[in-house]
């Protein structure tokens, strides 16, 4: 079953347009392949849990070099 196909994971478009990063306070970029926000100015990944935006710096993934040269 493909992410978007599982219920419970899709997020809110309009939620997604006022979100921005709890550290930056910059923009977000949604990746809904790995149900996450990526914060490029902190250089983190945020999880989105159940389509809830864990917006917590310790829930946070840092993000590699690689992923911030996407």
């Amino acid at each position: 079953m493909s992410q978007s196909a599982r219920p419970g994971h899709d997020v809110d478009p309009k939620l997604l347009e006022i979100l921005v990063c709890p550290l930056t306070k910059g923009p977000l970029e949604y990746d809904a392949q790995r149900q996450e926000l990526i914060s490029r100015a902190a250089r983190l990944a945020f999880p989105i849990r159940d389509g809830i935006p864990i917006m917590l710096a310790d829930e946070a993934r840092p993000l590699t070099e690689s992923e911030l040269q996407r």
